[in-house]
């Protein structure tokens, strides 16, 4: 008799293999999976896209560590005083604070970043960093701009510090000065029309007049952002009007540097009074002596009459002992006197004189006038 085979499986204690492998009869159709691969490709292209986007507008923020900003990319516009209050708070609120506002830097290649704006933020973090060695101290939050060229470069600079911290007039014209000095700018007016595109006319016309101060003063003077507008446009006329001025002033600064910006500001101030003439000698009146007869006068004959001197001739120091100031003349400073006369003919005539009125005093006046004329002042 034959043995049938056993159709029912094997008990599950008798099996001792491994389970079969159920494979599923459904599997995704091909245009499915191409859509859905190029539906990924498509997303992470777009989020590629959009970061990039936000990189080059400077709308995405970075951490970057401190060493790798050059901080003298750009020739600063802001002049950094040794710790000064407004620093020491800078300081402090990003001790307890951290970063709040990012700086903004140029990608300079090679892991490299040149500075643009944030100096100060710059400065504060590396003195923190320096100071406790945290490491949350030694990297800073930036955005990286495409600026277009060097002159758009030193443009967002100067605007940034305008709107966050205004800058000193002496500041103002020093970045125009170095701005045209590094070749960014063919000259001073070029620099000025780009760096204060949106400053007034007048501003603009004071950020020129403190040039010359800049010219012959940048790094004689120890505390340049101390002094204020009236002082530096005083010290401006003065130096066109005297072309030895500035050796003078840098020869006493750089003698005895000031420890104070108000010991410097007095020195400035001194330097540009007029000059004092010497203190008159007393008059002596003439009378005779009792002790002996007087000398019987001369004849009229021989006694020649004294000419007047020309108006233009200089006055002796003998001649000032004797001035006296006229009646209907004012003094605005000690020494000059002034006089207002109208004729029918020749209009009004204004009238200089006293002790302090000197050539150095004409050829201020002078320079002052044709600044006036040429619409500078």
């Amino acid at each position: 008799m034959a043995k049938r085979k056993r159709l029912t499986p094997p008990a599950p204690d008798r099996f001792d293999g491994p389970a079969p492998e159920v494979k599923s009869m459904m599997r995704p159709a091909p245009i499915a999976q191409v859509a859905g691969e190029a539906s990924t490709v498509s997303a992470l292209r777009e989020l590629s896209d959009l970061v990039r986007s936000a990189r080059d507008e400077g709308r995405l923020i970075e951490t970057l560590a401190l060493d790798a900003i050059e901080a003298g990319y750009l020739v600063r516009d802001r002049l950094l005083a040794p710790m000064d209050e407004d620093m020491q708070a800078l300081v402090e609120s990003l001790r307890a604070r951290g970063q709040q506002t990012p700086v903004d830097v140029v990608d300079m290649g090679g892991g490299r970043y040149g500075l643009i704006s944030g100096l100060r933020r710059l400065t504060a973090l590396t003195r923190l960093f320096s100071e406790t060695g945290d490491p949350r101290f030694g990297r800073i939050r930036a955005r990286i701009v495409v600026p277009g060229d060097a002159a758009e470069a030193y443009r967002a600079m100067v605007e940034e510090n305008e709107i966050r911290a205004g800058l000193s007039l002496y500041e103002r014209a020093r970045i125009v000065a170095k701005a045209v000095e590094a070749g960014v700018f063919p000259d001073s007016r070029d620099a000025l029309l780009t760096l204060y595109a949106a400053a007034s006319r007048a501003k603009r016309s004071k950020i020129k007049s403190a040039l010359g101060v800049v010219e012959a003063l940048d790094g004689a003077l120890r505390f340049p952002t101390a002094h204020g507008e009236r002082l530096l446009l005083d010290l401006s006329r003065a130096l066109e009007g005297d072309a030895g001025l500035a050796d003078r002033l840098r020869g006493v600064l750089e003698a005895t540097p000031a420890d104070t910006p108000e010991a410097e500001q007095a020195r400035l101030t001194e330097a540009l009074r007029p000059v004092a003439a010497p203190a008159p000698a007393p008059v002596v009146p003439e009378v005779a002596s009792p002790a002996a007869p007087s000398s019987p006068p001369a004849p009229a004959a021989t006694a020649p009459a004294p000419q007047p001197a020309p108006a233009s001739a200089p006055v002796s120091p003998a001649a000032k002992t004797t001035l006296v100031k006229p009646l209907d003349a004012f003094e605005p400073v000690p020494g000059v006197w002034i006089q207002s006369q109208t004729a029918p003919h020749t209009g009004t005539r204004v009238i200089l004189s006293g002790p302090a009125v000197t050539d150095g005093l004409r050829q201020y006046i002078t320079t002052w006038l044709r600044a006036q004329a040429r619409g500078e002042l």
